[in-house]
């Protein structure tokens, strides 16, 4: 019994200093205010990819034309993925919008990776020299485009990767998504900060588009599924290493709609994971292996709690200790996306969490899934 609670507590020690590492990473990144006065010289074209969006496709283009940015400066393009709704007659009601069909490109090719294409093409027919991209069910505030044009004029980075939030309704679930979600982007802040790693989102990217031309676009990644985003950011990292920046600036956050049902979510979020065993990246492999590792402890000590009654209370304390070590990261992050409010009942699911972790990451490694009503590997 001692062995296994020694096994136990270095596994813990292990995730406790790496939370508490992405804690530091995400406290030293700069908050960005930015300056209304700023006069932004860079030309941007917003890249959308859209697949059956029409509940969502009509706010977020309300937005982008609501910007405070040079119309002269910006333009908006759609890359249609084979819509069945509304999407595309929504679309095309809006004048300054540039709609681009997909089927016009892939001439009845079967892809695995249809948003890659769509990026690629959306990004050929744009005439910016930077290139934004989001999702077609996002909503962001009037100063989103500013304050990207801002930081990398300032900066002079190539590659700027936005945070990321997701709306609550007030749900159980949709506060279970959203803690996890707001954890996630401490870490993608923290490991892009520290150069740890390589982790961000396409809801809320940027990047230069010479640089997306001397990485080769996603050469070589077109065939993975997903990967739109942290692949490319790899590709960029390797070649541009010291360009790469978090923007932690309340102006800049996107938001987005969680998911409605079970199903959806584990399809999510098995899409995310899925492209893990993908990764070059050899330090975002270790450290997702070790939070694999740490949450398949659990269940383990549930198993031996039937043998040894005493691991039951290992299970107990391990499970307190992992909710107050995670609660310091995930405190100061809930600061800057105002969602303190959520925190109460963080310890309760974690008992959700936890199975979450376990299955996602299982299931990911399993080969197809569903997504969007297309059947992917």
């Amino acid at each position: 019994m001692s062995l296994i609670i020694l096994i136990v507590l270095v596994i813990f020690l292990s995730y406790a200093v790496l939370l508490l590492f992405y804690r530091d990473g995400w406290i030293r990144t700069p908050e960005t205010l930015i300056d209304k006065q700023f006069e932004p010289q860079s030309i941007i074209s917003i890249i959308i990819p859209a697949r059956n969006e029409e509940k969502h496709i009509g706010h977020l283009l309300k937005d982008l034309l609501s910007q405070y940015y040079p119309s002269s400066k910006m333009e908006i393009i759609v890359v249609d993925d084979h819509s069945t709704d509304q999407t595309a007659s929504i679309v095309q009601s809006f004048q300054g919008v540039k709609y681009i069909p997909l089927a016009d490109h892939t001439q009845g090719e079967i892809l695995n990776s249809y948003k890659k294409k769509a990026i690629t093409i959306g990004i050929q027919a744009s005439s910016g020299q930077l290139i934004v991209t989001t999702d077609a069910d996002c909503r962001m505030g009037p100063f989103w485009l500013h304050s990207i044009a801002e930081y990398i004029e300032k900066n002079h980075c190539y590659f700027l990767a936005g945070p990321v939030a997701f709306q609550n309704r007030g749900h159980w679930f949709d506060t279970f998504q959203s803690l996890d979600f707001t954890t996630m982007q401490g870490i993608t802040a923290a490991v892009i900060y520290t150069r740890s790693a390589t982790m961000c989102n396409g809801a809320n990217l940027a990047y230069t588009r010479s640089l997306f031309d001397a990485v080769g676009g996603f050469s070589g990644i077109d065939a993975i599924a997903s990967g739109d985003d942290m692949l490319l950011m790899h590709k960029a990292e390797q070649k541009f290493p010291k360009s790469i920046r978090y923007l932690k600036c309340k102006e800049a956050i996107v938001t987005t709609e969680p998911v409605s049902t079970v199903k959806d979510f584990f399809a999510q979020r098995i899409r995310w994971a899925s492209k893990s065993s993908k990764f070059e990246d050899r330090r975002l492999k270790w450290i997702l292996g070790l939070v694999f590792i740490f949450n398949l402890v659990f269940p383990i000590l549930l198993i031996g709690s039937i043998f040894w009654p005493a691991c039951l209370f290992v299970f107990f304390s391990l499970l307190i200790a992992k909710t107050i070590v995670e609660l310091l990261l995930l405190y100061p992050v809930s600061q800057f996306f105002n969602k303190r409010n959520e925190l109460p009942i963080f310890f309760i699911l974690q008992l959700l969490h936890i199975p979450y972790i376990i299955c996602s990451a299982l299931m990911g490694q399993m080969g197809s899934y569903q997504w969007k009503g297309r059947q992917v590997k």
